[in-house]
């Protein structure tokens, strides 16, 4: 049995070199633009940056995956056309992609060029697998973070596809690419403008009981003097319900299945993902060395149990969860 491909997140060409001088089998990447759902300033490729971003990675031996995985606006399709060609252009191992023009479009480009359907597709049946694999030659298929692990397997079974499994970071109340919430706000969506609470829609406020977090003037959480606030997004506010405040939708946790790793490898997932295009070089290196060592020890045969809570402080609340993988709700 293979080892399971690690693939972590490249949110500019320092976290990009980090992530690979850590242990990264492939990293993945957006451009600077809202054909990617990390649109955040600060963040991301121009079409140089990719090119030398590719180059690099492949003296080192690793790959680069090109997200171009928001779905494309009417009138607006000429941006992601420009970044489909940007990514081949720049030597791309593979494009990520949720919006059926955008895989159409890379396949008139090239027929020879990787094609992975995005977690934002919500692809999570064999025969929706099946559509995307005759369809467009989909190679690999990111699931949903709502699936089960014996989901996933039965998933592996009926399908051609390899799949892609995340197993870090952030979690969200919902299913990959159906988000509509942050839009009622901030009137933007990740899904189509590739972002979720909008910089230029969050502000911070001072106050005697602590700092209190807005998006679009719409209060979030109130944070206590001294303890750390968290970017606020709807999903994860606090609001007052029958007195007492709490989170309506989803606690601030994130999800670390590395005790996992065997049984998805068993199950026959083929690469795992760690999120965090938006987080800093350092919190990418940490995390991408401790599930190298991980995935490593797996293939020595060895256990992942010392290397399983390495990571509890850069939890959201430090608060960790293996979320659905094993669910037993229905």
């Amino acid at each position: 049995m293979g080892s399971i491909e690690l693939v972590c997140p490249a949110g500019s060409p320092a976290m990009l070199e980090a992530a690979i001088e850590a242990g990264a089998d492939s990293v993945y990447c957006g451009l600077r633009d809202e054909t990617n759902a990390r649109n955040f300033p600060g963040l991301n490729f121009d079409a140089t940056e990719l090119t030398r971003a590719v180059d690099f990675a492949h003296q080192k031996g690793s790959n680069v995956l090109v997200a171009i995985n928001t779905f494309a606006r009417a009138g607006g399709e000429d941006r992601w056309r420009a970044s489909v060609k940007t990514a081949i252009n720049a030597g791309a191992d593979a494009i990520i992609a949720a919006d059926l023009a955008v895989l159409a479009h890379v396949r008139q480009l090239s027929s020879a060029v990787r094609l992975h359907l995005s977690v934002q597709a919500a692809a999570n049946t064999p025969e929706a697998i099946r559509f995307y694999v005759e369809t467009f030659g989909v190679r690999r298929v990111v699931v949903p973070r709502v699936m089960s692990a014996a989901e996933i397997a039965d998933l592996i079974k009926g399908s051609s596809a390899e799949i892609e499994a995340f197993v870090f970071g952030g979690l969200c109340v919902m299913t990959e690419g159906r988000c509509a919430l942050s839009s009622y706000v901030s009137g933007q969506s990740p899904n189509l403008s590739g972002v979720c609470s909008p910089p230029e829609a969050v502000s911070f406020e001072r106050t005697s009981e602590g700092m209190i977090s807005r998006l679009a003037g719409l209060a979030l959480d109130k944070t206590p003097t001294g303890a750390t606030a968290g970017y606020p997004t709807l999903c994860k506010g606090r609001f007052a319900t029958d007195g007492d405040a709490t989170y309506l939708f989803e606690e601030p946790t994130s999800l670390n299945a590395m005790g996992l790793l065997a049984s998805l490898r068993d199950a026959g997932v083929k690469a795992v993902k760690i999120e965090g295009r938006q987080r800093g070089k350092a919190y990418v290196a940490r995390v991408t060395r401790a599930f190298r060592k991980a995935i490593d020890a797996l293939d020595r045969g060895e256990s992942t149990a010392p290397y399983e809570h390495m990571l509890t402080d850069l939890a959201e609340g430090g608060r960790e969860t293996e979320g659905a993988y094993n669910k037993r709700w229905r």
